[in-house]
């Protein structure tokens, strides 16, 4: 079967971070069978969000790239909320890149935010530039779908969120204090 790369991403909808996704992943890996690989097929059926998720690529480095930065800013996460919290770090850290000035100031403005919901948009906003310059040089492969993936799984959790019925979560939440 022949791949049809240039074809396919050129006739894929540009996404911003922030917009309704134009479609579901499940509607976008339909749209790639028949002109796409198989193997990549399988690894855009199967795109670990975070570390610890199936990896079906491992040495992938789009891949890589994605799981180290969002491990790295998890980290910087879980020692904002620990020292909040007065307990030691190091057993919820998980192995992966050492502190990053930025993306500690990154995690602290997100913790400090007021609004959870800003905050966890201030996260994503960064994962969306972080997907970006995992994308550079990368405009008619694998790579680019991989991104391409990643970043329609974002805005469909932001479609989530956003329709979600927020009262039906407050009272879900106060239920739960």
């Amino acid at each position: 079967m022949p791949a049809y790369y240039t074809y396919f991403i050129s006739s894929l909808p540009m996404l911003h971070f922030g917009m309704k996704p134009p479609f579901s992943s499940v509607r976008f890996l339909k749209l790639c069978a028949g002109l796409i690989s198989g193997r990549d097929i399988y690894i855009l059926e199967n795109l670990p969000m975070q570390d610890g998720d199936f990896n079906p690529s491992p040495h992938n480095p789009i891949i890589e790239g994605w799981l180290v930065f969002d491990t790295a800013l998890r980290n910087e996460l879980v020692k904002i909320r620990a020292q909040h919290k007065h307990i030691d770090p190091l057993k919820y850290l998980r192995q992966g890149l050492g502190a990053d000035f930025l993306l500690g100031h990154i995690a602290l403005a997100a913790h400090r935010n007021p609004s959870l919901v800003e905050g966890e948009r201030s996260l994503d906003q960064a994962r969306w530039e972080a997907l970006n310059e995992l994308e550079i040089g990368h405009y008619f492969d694998a790579a680019f779908l991989l991104v391409y993936g990643y970043k329609l799984k974002l805005l469909e959790r932001w479609e989530r969120i956003n329709s979600a019925d927020k009262t039906k979560l407050l009272e879900e939440t106060l239920l739960r204090h």
